[in-house]
This record gives structure tokens, C-alpha cells and sequence, in this order.
């Protein structure tokens, strides 16, 4: 409970923290909430003066009641006004706020290391930046709308209340600690409830977008019925949890209304006592019924808005819980990465995803510039963590990696990967036209020069049979491109920027024999000078590399050009055999 009620109280300040952006709308608002609060109760009085100036048959002072009436139009419209643009204010100031937290989250995702990214669910990470917030907003709003009302209303009431018979305030005001018991009590239920819907909605978003991005293999391999069943469990404790949590949100207000009730029925008996006494006129009898009203329909909305905030606070905290994820090391007092001649050095890096399974251990390399250098190997001796390494996706647990003589955990990381053209064996492509695609990485590029680079890559003469030819828009996985169409769109934007560090990784795992030919010989100019780091399956690709590395279990155990290594009769021998073997 004590752990429960400090991340209530951290996450609460947090949300303040953001709306105190907003203070000057904040005061606003509650002024305006004072004057809608205000009006709303004298309207009261004025009911009870007409009520007053409606002695009995025949004995009806109509010049009064028709001042009166003016009167309450006036206040009506004062309220309506007031209600209005407070309300338009609220809906401003939850907006920024909301909108401030999803900026602030998404760009705080844009810098949390891939290790982050790499160990959860991609949907889960949509769910709390796109769902989350979205529940939050709900429930801030509700806040803003009723909360400052509400308490107003009560106080305000309170007040008329004494002013116009003390005693019958006192009845009102030792029923209410019974509503405030009833709506406490269930807010404390309903925050684990509805934090657990928030992580299973999650939990769901992750599966469906899992599903949906890998539709093709589901299909394959006849995963339908299994994504149905693992899709109907998740859906099911999603059902509960989520009935549930509403269960004891939807009984607040019948509660609360029942207490309410009692309030109104107090007032009725003692006030009609009192009328009988003649302790207070008809008039004012019929003021207190009316607060009576006034002062507990606040405590049904705060109740509701209690229950609201509960799912907005859980959701906050997911959000908030993400932002806190620890962001990679700043590059503040690094320096820029300039002259870069292409040298390369590893010198004792040892790295390993999880610290109790080592894989890349004491690795030491010299790469001279202008050097191609092939990185060969079994699957998982550590090819595709050398190049995060060299890229600083993940920055080494020991020794270090300098780039023209300098550690590369010195340099700005946006100076280091400006230096290097990367094509993986994995495709991305944005939503956006083929143009904007192709210069990803040099936006203000000429469309002569996308032209060029589409041409050096062989990938000209299939974009002109595309409908729009060079602004032909496609989606985020490519929409009916093939994936080697796909591929070559990836190595066109790199053939753009032609930065003096190239790394191919599987580069032309998608392209068919004939064209990975042509494409090989591009790659060749655009390796002309450069240093390159080519990691391929298919070792009749590296041939005309200048270094082999042959990784096996995190270590370089074979180095040297081709023909060397197959006069050892070595491990790469035995792999370079193997592709040839029947």
C-alpha cells in the first residue's frame, strides 16, 4: 500500500509538473470555475425570493416576480457563458499537456539504446505512447471539467448554507463523510485493476502487430489457429481484468447517489420541521432542497472523476515508467568526427548481451584505409554484433574501437553514422514516394542526383515502370515492391551519400544471381577508396576482399586474403568447401 500510494504521489507530480506549463490558463480556468459556481448558486436565491413573493391564490406580487425573472436570465446566461469558455480552456490546456507527454516520450524513445528496444515488445511500446496517453487525456480532462467544479460547488454551498440557517448545514454536513468513505474506498480498488488493463491491452497491441507484420510467415507455416488462441487468452484476461476495473468504477456513482439521497432527505425533514416552527420561510425551504441538490451532485462527478483518474494515473505511470527507461550516454563535450581517412581499430573489445554468456571476447583488429574487409563465420559468432559495435548501437564493455585514431566514444554518434553507408539484409522503407526514400539520408538531394544513384544501383529502370515513375508512393514495408526490389532501393540510398565508410551486411542476400552481378560491380566503384565492412552467407561474394576475418564464438580465428586461407586447409576452407559440397 505504502509503495502503491508513492508512485501515486510520484506520478501525480509529475502531471502537475507538466501542467504548471499551463498555470496562466490553470488560474483562468478556476476563475472561471468561481463564476460559474457562484451564479449557479445564487440562481437558488432568486428561486426561493420568487417562491417568497407567491403568497396564495389571488395574492401574487407580479412586478417583483418579473424583476426576479430578469434577473435569473441574466445569471443563467452569465453561467452558460462562463461554463463555456472554461470548458474551452480545459480542452486547451489537457491537449498541450498530452501533446507534451508524447513528444517528450517519442523523443526520449528516439535516444533509449537498442538494448531497450531489442528485450521488449514493439507493440507494448506503441500501446503506452499511442493507448496510454490516450486514456490519460480522457481522464485529465474529466479532472479539469469537474474536479475544480465540484470542490467550488461544495464549498460555495456550504457557505450559502450557514448564511441562510446554520442548523440544517450542520445535517448536511455530518451525512457527507460517508460519501467521501464510499468513493475513497473504490478508488483504492480500482488503480491495480485498471494499471493491469493497461498492461494487458498492451500485451494484445503486441501480438496483433506481431501478427500483422509477419502475416506471410503466420500463413506459411499454418499459425492461424495458435495466433487465434494465444490472441483469444490474451482477449480474455483483457475481458476480465477490464470488467473488473469498470465493476467497481460503475458502482461509485450508485453509491455516492445513495448517500446523496439520505443528504436530500435530511435536509427535507429537518427543513420542513423548521417551516412548521417557522424557523425559515417556504422560500427558504425550497433554497436549502435546491443546495441540497447543488452540494451533492458534485460529490457523483468527483466520484467519477476519482474512478477516471485511477485509469488515467495507471496509464501515466506506463508512460512515465518508459521516459525513465535510462537514455544512452549523452554525447554532450564530444567532438564532431571530422577528416575521416577510413583506419579502424579494435583493441582488446569484449561485448556480450547478456553478461552471463560472453561472445565477443579480448577481439583486436587493424583496418587500413581504403581495406575491404569480409566478415565470415557460423550464425551467432558474433558478424552482426561486430557492425552495432563499429556503428555504436552498443557501445563495448571493454577495451575500445577508434575511427582515424580516435574512440569512438568520444565522437558525437550522429558524426560517427554519417561516416558510414549501411545495407542490411533486412529492408526498411518509410511511408512516402520512392524519391523521398532513396534520399533518406541527404533530403536536400537534386533529382538528378537520385536519378544517378538509382541508375548505379540498377534500380532506374524498374522505378520508371513504376505508375508515377520517381514520386510513385509506396508504404512503410514497401507496398508491391519484390523484396530485392526493395533491397536495391536501400542500396541506392546509400550509392547517394557515398560516405567514406561503407558496411554491406547480406547486402545482396535478396537479389537474383544476374543482378546481384551488376550490382556487385557497383558496389566495387563504390568501394573504390573506401573502407568496407561486407558480412555475407554466400563467400563467393567476398572473394576480392583485401582482409578475410573468419569469426568463430566471438573470436577472429582465421585472417588473410582468399587464396591464403584456403592453402591453410582451415575452418574457412571447410566453410568455402561446404557451399560447393553435394
Amino acid at each position: 500500500m505504502k509503495m502503491q500510494l508513492k508512485q501515486h504521489s510520484s506520478t501525480l507530480k509529475r502531471i502537475l509538473n507538466y501542467i504548471g506549463v499551463y498555470k496562466w490558463l490553470v488560474f483562468l480556468s478556476l476563475a472561471l470555475a468561481a463564476v460559474t459556481v457562484a451564479t449557479t448558486l445564487y440562481a437558488p436565491i432568486l428561486v426561493g425570493k420568487g417562491v417568497d413573493r407567491i403568497l396564495g391564490p389571488g395574492n401574487v406580487d407580479f412586478t417583483g416576480l418579473l424583476a426576479i425573472l430578469r434577473q435569473i436570465g441574466v445569471v443563467v446566461f452569465i453561467t452558460a457563458f462562463a461554463q463555456w469558455l472554461m470548458n474551452h480552456i480545459n480542452n486547451r490546456i489537457t491537449y498541450h499537456v498530452v501533446e507534451d507527454i508524447r513528444t517528450r516520450a517519442f523523443n526520449h524513445l528516439e535516444v533509449l539504446p537498442l538494448k531497450y528496444i531489442d528485450s521488449h515488445q514493439y507493440g507494448d511500446v506503441i500501446s503506452r505512447i499511442i493507448a496510454d496517453i490516450d486514456q490519460f487525456s480522457e481522464g485529465l480532462l474529466m479532472g479539469f471539467t469537474q474536479l475544480f467544479t465540484g470542490i467550488l460547488t461544495i464549498l460555495g454551498t456550504l457557505g450559502f448554507m450557514l448564511v441562510v440557517n446554520p442548523l440544517i448545514t450542520v445535517v448536511v454536513v455530518l451525512v457527507t463523510p460517508l460519501s467521501l468513505f464510499v468513493a475513497s474506498y473504490i478508488a483504492k480498488k480500482t488503480f491495480a485493476m485498471f494499471q493491469l488493463q493497461s498492461k494487458t491491452r498492451g500485451e494484445l497491441t503486441s501480438l496483433v502487430d506481431e501478427m500483422i507484420g509477419n502475416q506471410k510467415v503466420v500463413q506459411a507455416f499454418g499459425y492461424e489457429k495458435e495466433a487465434q488462441k494465444r490472441f483469444e487468452e490474451i482477449n480474455e484476461r483483457l475481458r476480465a481484468c477490464s470488467l473488473r476495473a469498470i465493476f467497481f468504477s460503475s458502482i461509485t456513482n450508485p453509491s455516492t447517489r445513495f448517500v446523496n439521497s439520505v443528504v436530500y432527505a435530511s435536509v427535507g425533514v429537518v427543513g420542513a420541521y423548521g417551516a412548521i416552527r417557522g424557523l425559515l420561510s417556504v422560500g427558504q425551504l425550497s433554497i436549502f432542497l435546491c443546495y441540497a441538490n447543488q452540494y451533492t451532485k458534485p460529490f457523483n462527478e468527483i466520484s467519477g472523476v476519482v474512478t477516471e483518474l485511477q485509469n488515467a494515473l495507471a496509464c501515466a505511470a506506463r508512460v512515465f515508467e518508459l521516459m525513465d527507461e535510462p537514455a544512452i550516454s549523452s554525447d554532450e563535450g564530444a567532438e564532431k568526427l571530422m577528416k575521416v581517412d577510413g583506419s579502424v581499430e579494435l583493441l582488446d573489445v569484449s561485448f556480450a548481451y547478456n553478461p552471463q554468456v560472453p561472445l565477443i571476447e579480448h577481439l583486436n583488429l587493424d583496418v587500413k584505409p581504403g581495406q575491404r574487409i569480409a566478415i565470415v563465420g557460423p550464425t551467432g559468432c558474433g558478424k552482426t554484433t561486430l557492425i552495432n559495435l563499429l556503428m555504436r548501437f552498443y557501445d563495448v564493455d571493454k577495451g575500445r574501437i577508434q575511427v582515424s585514431g580516435k574512440d569512438i566514444r568520444r565522437v558525437t554518434r550522429k558524426s560517427l553514422r554519417t561516416n558510414y553507408g549501411m545495407v542490411l539484409q533486412e529492408t526498411w522503407l518509410k511511408s512516402g514516394t520512392i524519391r523521398e526514400n532513396i534520399a533518406y539520408g541527404k533530403p536536400e538531394a537534386s533529382l538528378e542526383d537520385i536519378v544517378q544513384a538509382a541508375k548505379d544501383a540498377h534500380a532506374h529502370s524498374f522505378i520508371k515502370r513504376m505508375p508515377q515513375g520517381y514520386d510513385t508512393v509506396i508504404s512503410e514495408d514497401g507496398g508491391n515492391l519484390s523484396q530485392g526490389q526493395k533491397q536495391l532501393l536501400c542500396i541506392a540510398r546509400v550509392m547517394l551519400c557515398l560516405p567514406p565508410m561503407l558496411i554491406l551486411d547480406e547486402a545482396t542476400s535478396s537479389i537474383d544471381t544476374r543482378t546481384e552481378i551488376r550490382i556487385q560491380k557497383a558496389f566495387a566503384a563504390m568501394m573504390e577508396g573506401r573502407t568496407s565492412f561486407i558480412v555475407a552467407h554466400r563467400l563467393s561474394t567476398i572473394r576480392e576482399a583485401d582482409v578475410i576475418l573468419v569469426m568463430k564464438d566471438g573470436h577472429i580465428i582465421e585472417q588473410g586474403n582468399h587464396e591464403m586461407l584456403l592453402g591453410r586447409q582451415g575452418f574457412y576452407a571447410e566453410l568455402y568447401n561446404s557451399q560447393f559440397a553435394h
